[in-house]
């Protein structure tokens, strides 16, 4: 099946790509194209080839009309372009996953006519690749109408957070995020989950998540995961695993604390951050993994065990880590 984005992509190849790139970096330089006749002379062709290069940036979703009468355009960023393509492809990829799970389900309720018993739905199913199990979540938000529950691990992009949960937001579903301390530490990262927040999200952090994971309507339970170095998510349908997840994230929950804006920096987490610093060191994790676990830069770790270190006048890491983790558990913190 051809859909517009291969028409699109195997005619700007045929075309060899050249107008279409000079009209794009043409609206780039100049912040949007105000009149089709002007460009058409700045740039030095036709009324025609201006307007299939224009009309093929507009399917590309590279230039967007703002006043259509007057054939006025700016330019998108390709990354936004390449995420509104790329997700329509996601969602048709996951689409006939269905059908075929559809198709075989169907032809299931037969097997015990013909000798054999139906087989069960698995209580746990797995996508892997980038493109399916996009295409997978991309289905399952449109389908959400109440709450999100998300737990975001140090590997992930605060900005896929953004697209992924603005849309839903904006439908009126409630989304709650928890994601590390880290997101605290970089001031565009905060500024994008600040998007979130003024749509209405709630976001809290702790100092660690060991997996990524989503519950969507209290029913369905997405696990991330890594093989290979491809992407793979965990459907599970269980219960008792649905019931677990959502009881791990009350808990976490409840000790998370709430990110209220952009500023909201270190500051406010630290004592949670060096308590988890100190559990660590006194197991006698290094720096590195210490950093690792709980997803910052092993710089930040370390000036992080060298405040320890000197509030606690410590001679060594594993002292450190022992006097701090036991002033923390007689602290109550």
């Amino acid at each position: 099946m051809k859909n517009s984005t291969t028409t699109w992509l195997s005619d700007s190849v045929r075309a060899g790509g050249a107008h279409v790139t000079g009209v794009y970096r043409y609206a780039t330089r100049n912040g949007a194209i105000d009149a089709l006749d002007v460009a058409a002379v700045e740039l030095g062709i036709g009324m025609r080839e201006l307007n299939e290069a224009v009309d093929q940036l507009v399917e590309s979703r590279l230039l967007r009309a703002v006043d259509g009468a007057a054939r006025r355009f700016i330019p998108v960023d390709p990354q936004v372009a390449a995420n509104s393509l790329v997700s329509s492809v996601e969602r048709e990829i996951y689409q006939r996953r269905e059908l075929i799970d559809q198709i075989r389900e169907r032809i299931d309720v037969f097997r015990e006519d013909y000798g054999g018993p139906a087989s069960a739905p698995a209580p746990i199913e797995y996508l892997v690749g980038s493109l399916e199990v996009r295409g997978f979540l991309k289905m399952a938000g449109d389908a959400c109408r109440t709450e999100v529950l998300v737990l975001q691990s140090s590997e992930d992009d605060a900005e896929e957070l953004a697209q992924a949960y603005l849309p839903l937001l904006s439908r009126g579903v409630t989304v709650r995020i928890i994601c590390q301390h880290r997101n605290r530490a970089d001031l565009s990262t905060r500024m994008k989950l600040k998007q979130l927040t003024d749509a209405g999200a709630a976001i809290g952090t702790v100092s660690h998540i060991p997996r990524s994971a989503v519950v969507f309507d209290r029913s369905l339970v997405v696990l991330f995961g890594l093989a290979d170095g491809e992407t793979n998510v965990a459907r599970v349908h269980h219960d008792g695993i649905v019931r677990f997840l959502l009881d791990l994230f009350d808990h976490l929950w409840d000790t998370a604390m709430p990110l209220e804006g952009a500023e909201s920096g270190y500051a406010n987490v630290a004592d949670d951050l060096r308590q988890a610093i100190a559990g660590l060191m006194a197991k006698g994790y290094t720096d590195e993994v210490v950093a690792r676990k709980l997803g910052m830069s092993v710089r930040s770790c370390r000036r992080h065990i060298a405040t320890l270190m000197r509030d606690l006048d410590a001679t060594s890491r594993f002292q450190a880590g022992v006097q701090a983790a036991r002033k923390f558990l007689a602290s109550g913190a």
